[in-house]
Formats: C-alpha cells, structure tokens, sequence
C-alpha cells in the first residue's frame, strides 16, 4: 500500500502553527437558520453588562466577527453568536448575536438553539417536562423553557420575548416610484412589515433575489423617512434591523408565510423569532389576537415553522406592548475548529455578494 496513503489514513488531525488564532465553534440551525455558537477562543471582553459587551465587540473585535461570519469560512447569510457574563446573577449567561454586517439586538432561532444547547451540553441540569433558561441578550433578558420527552431527549424549546410593541400602522413610503404601506414594529429589534401580496411580491424561495433587493431598499427608504425608529430606554437599539413581508402561507397547518431581509441583505431560513414577536404586538393591536388566542403558526420562505402566541400585556415606556411566546426547535450539525494563519492574506474573509 501506498506510504503516503498509510500516513493519510493514520494523522487526520492537523496541528496550527505557533501564533496562529484558534477558535472553536458548535454549529446548529433552528428551522433551518444557521447559528454558529463560539466554545472558545475568543479574546477578553470588556465591560459590565451584555450591552457593554456589544459595544466592545464593535469597537474591538470586529475582525473576529467576519472571519467567523465571511467567506472562506462562512457565507453573506452566516449568523452566529457568543455567550458571555449575564447581566447580573439571576440569570444564567448573557449573549452576543453577530451576522454579516455587525451585532444584532435580538434573534428569536438563536434562543431557541442556544437553549438547547445548554441542555444537550449539560450546562444546565434536565428537569421534566421542561428546563427552564434565563439569558440576557442585548435587548434584555429573555426566559426560554427546554421541552423534554420521558426519555430526557429535547422536543423543541420555546422562549418569552421582551415587550413587543408597534411604533405605527399603516406609514406609506414610496419606493420605486411606488407607494408601500408598512407597520412599523419592536420585537427586541425593530422591523418594517409589509404585505407581499399588495405589492404582487412572491415569497416563493425561487425569487430570493428580488427579495432581498426590495427589502434593502425598502430599509434604506425607511431608515431616511421615518424618524420614530427609538427605543424608549435604549439609544443602543434604536435602528431599523429589517424588512418582513408576511403572504398566505403555503404549508397547509401554517396561518401565513414570513420572510424577513435584515443585516445586509440576509434572508432568514427561519419564520425570524424577533420578527414574529413583532407581529404578535401587530396583532394585538389590531384587536386579531390577545393573550387567549390560540398561537399562530407562521411558516418561512422554506417552509419551517414558529409556533408564535401572546402570553401577557404589559406598559413598556409610553407604549402598549405585549410579551410575545415563540417555540421552535433546533438541531447540533457539526462542531469545527477555525485556524486563522497569521501569513494569510485574507485575514477578515470577505464577501462576494
């Protein structure tokens, strides 16, 4: 047999040189959405709150952030997260949510993987019917409870956002030479939602492109017309996340379809869990659910489901918002660990599109 093949078939791990940066990552996807969590590897961060922790990724280590989200490892539609110090110790880790074009304020399939996670990695001890999580993300702290069969194997997970609330219904900007009507609401991040069929726009996953072309420049008409994008306590997530445009649902146990354009330009594979607790103030508003309302079924462009309901009213700032019940499942898919060459002339990656 061939030397060179004996040695192939006996060193299958490579060892990085000195100097090189090594990080280790757990990926996963929740309806389909990546999410790649980071284990290790990750400079010191800096502050005492999640939110300073934001900051201080911005600031400070954004490069790790595109070599982890940016191709030669990742791709435009990568999103992926960080676990750090919670807030205060009445909850049980803090989180940093990263995509393409920087760190995001909320991100509903994050919770759900990451809650999962922490059952199937035993950093949280499995309690039946359900492990409960307390987690504190940008937008505040988020309460998620771990389904377990009799087993103790995970069913699906299911999280309680922060107040939701809607900004205004019905606003009009004009796109194209076209006048759009959108809402205009929070879910830990604010979203612009418009019907897709007023505007003859399929959400079919073949029409991805004018997708995502319409929602960015929806976002930037949006970002330069409407100046009641604030958050009420917060300057740090006072900024338009995305566009979603909601159609008639094509799965036959779904109420409708969510497809959501955020960051720059990346679709979500998922119903987008911030997005649809967005909705669920909509709703309210709109006097088509309240908290006895049965939950709603809200599919994605590929088809994969929320299960999304309203557990309660409360007053958040000046405005009537609801807290808003998400539940969805995730599953582990790999686990990598990432070199990063210091004589590489691509250090933060880079993106074709």
């Amino acid at each position: 047999m061939s030397l060179v093949y004996d040695k192939i078939l006996s060193q299958k791990h490579y060892q990085p040189g000195d100097g090189w940066l090594k990080i280790k990552t757990i990926d996963m996807h929740t309806a389909g959405e990546p999410l790649r969590v980071v284990i290790e590897g990750i400079p010191q961060i800096k502050g005492n709150s999640v939110l300073d922790y934001r900051r201080y990724m911005m600031t400070h280590h954004d490069t790790i952030r595109k070599i982890l989200m940016f191709e030669p490892r990742g791709h435009s539609d990568m999103y992926g997260c960080i676990l750090v110090p919670p807030n205060d110790n009445s909850a049980d880790f803090g989180i940093l949510f990263m995509h393409n074009e920087g760190f995001s304020t909320m991100c509903g399939h994050a919770i759900i993987a990451i809650s999962k996670l922490a059952i199937e990695m035993g950093w949280k001890e499995k309690t039946h019917p359900y492990s409960s999580l307390e987690i504190d993300a940008p937008c505040g702290r988020i309460s998620s409870r771990v389904y377990l069969d009799n087993q103790g194997d995970v069913i699906d997970v299911s999280f309680d956002c922060v107040p939701s609330f809607v900004v205004g219904l019905n606003y009009e900007v004009e796109v194209n030479g076209q006048v759009i009507t959108y809402d205009l609401a929070y879910g830990g991040a604010f979203y612009a939602y418009i019907n897709a069929d007023l505007i003859n726009l399929s959400l079919s996953s073949e029409n991805v492109q004018e997708i995502i072309q319409l929602g960015k420049t929806i976002k930037k008409a949006i970002i330069q017309s409407n100046h009641e994008i604030k958050h009420p306590f917060e300057k740090d997530l006072s900024f338009l996340y995305g566009t979603i445009f909601i159609s008639q649902h094509v799965m036959n146990n779904s109420h409708d379809r969510n497809v959501c354009v955020f960051a720059n330009g990346e679709v979500d594979r998922s119903p987008t869990g911030s997005g649809v607790s967005g909705r669920m103030a909509i709703h309210a508003a709109r006097g088509e659910m309240t908290s006895l309302s049965q939950p709603r079924v809200i599919e994605s462009i590929i088809g994969s489901q929320f299960l999304a309901s309203i557990k309660k009213n409360v007053d958040f700032g000046s405005y009537s918002a609801v807290v808003p019940t998400v539940r969805g499942t995730a599953y582990i898919i790999g686990q990598n660990e990432w070199y990063l060459d210091p004589k590489d002339g691509l250090p933060e990656g880079f993106l074709l599109s």
